[in-house]
């Protein structure tokens, strides 16, 4: 690996975090990984710190309306349990605080009388958009130091690991090791 000019600066800071954990003789594809969970989670960060200081509300909650938003038909709530990547008692937990605040709606399935479908309100609608608003201007800030041609190979990039793992997680449940 190249030399990296920007190690000084962050031996110097004192949130350097994950890549505290990394030195001069491991391999580029660790280091890649701790700073790649470094970025992540110092963005993740900053963006619960803005969601709570900015609307009182979670990036879990911004998750949950925002996986609703892209769904105006309305998400079962195993759906937005698979789609969140969470526990369906996650999901029913912000589903009653949704509800409760008035920002989402549940209604029975009409082909499954077991399963709830879970729709924004008009309420939840407008909220969602102006929170939205914001944390698109955020993202944006927070990826400012990169151009445009860098954010597009990082994103193709990153695309080409994530179907790789996908690849090896089916190869792997297709092959399971004998342990």
């Amino acid at each position: 690996m190249k030399k990296d000019p920007s190690l000084a600066l962050l031996n110097a800071a004192d949130e350097l975090g994950f890549e505290a954990r990394s030195d001069s003789t491991d391999h580029a594809a660790l280091k890649l990984w701790l700073r790649m969970l470094a970025c992540t989670t110092q963005i993740e960060d900053e963006i619960r710190r803005r969601l709570r200081t900015r609307f009182d509300t979670s990036l879990a909650r911004f998750d949950y309306m925002a996986q609703l938003y892209r769904m105006p038909e309305g998400l079962r709530m195993k759906d937005l349990t698979r789609y969140l990547m969470v526990t369906g008692a996650n999901v029913t937990g912000l589903t009653d605080e949704l509800e409760r605040d008035g920002m989402v709606e549940r209604s029975s399935s009409p082909t499954d009388r077991r399963s709830w479908i879970v729709n924004l309100t008009t309420k939840g609608r407008k909220n969602f958009e102006s929170m939205a608003a914001e944390h698109e201007g955020w993202i944006l800030e927070l990826f400012s130091c990169l151009d445009a041609k860098t954010v597009n190979q990082l994103y193709t990039q990153l695309g080409a690991l994530r179907v790789h793992q996908v690849n090896q997680a089916q190869s792997d449940s297709a092959n399971p090791s004998k342990d």
